[in-house]
């Protein structure tokens, strides 16, 4: 659901957005990889993405570092939904990399689980390439329940994000 709002929200600012998902387990709750290609032009290709430019990790505990780190393309960024300090993340010290605790703003705005709208919010304002209304227009349109309560999520996820320039 995150890659398909992210996708039009770049859709709205006028770009060619493609967004699908590989689901591994059949069930609610298993993990999924989602994949979300953006150009100025149609996009005619459709497979997994082998080297992405960014990775949000929604679920820390599901990742493995060698793996996203070695996949990552040069000069990559990544946003990972944690409470740790950068001081944890030896490892992924050498991006641009954005850390929100994305689990605590959804809960306190009775979202439980749901992490979308807030990993987003820190997206945006860790890329710029999309702007913070044009997110939360997204969201409007896309977002089937709690729409202000989400809309809340964008907006402090975009403010709370801490955002750490590569070493």
């Amino acid at each position: 659901m995150a890659a398909e709002i992210l996708g039009k929200a770049f859709f709205k600012e006028g770009k060619w957005p493609q967004a699908f998902s590989l689901f591994g387990s059949e069930r609610r709750g298993a993990p999924v990889n989602a994949f979300l290609r953006v150009d100025n032009g149609p996009i005619y290709l459709k497979c997994r993405i082998y080297h992405p430019d960014h990775v949000l990790v929604f679920d820390s505990s599901l990742v493995d570092d060698q793996e996203v780190l070695g996949e990552l393309k040069p000069g990559g960024l990544a946003l990972i939904n944690t409470s740790c300090d950068i001081s944890r993340l030896q490892r992924w010290r050498s991006l641009c990399l954005g850390l929100v605790d994305a689990g605590e703003i959804a809960r306190s705005l009775g979202l439980g689980n749901s992490l979308n709208t807030a990993m987003l919010g820190a997206y945006v304002r860790l890329t710029r390439l999309v702007g913070l209304e044009t997110l939360i227009s997204a969201v409007q349109s896309m977002v089937p329940a709690k729409i202000d309560a989400n809309i809340e999520a964008v907006r402090v996820a975009y403010e709370r994000v801490r955002i750490y320039e590569g070493e």
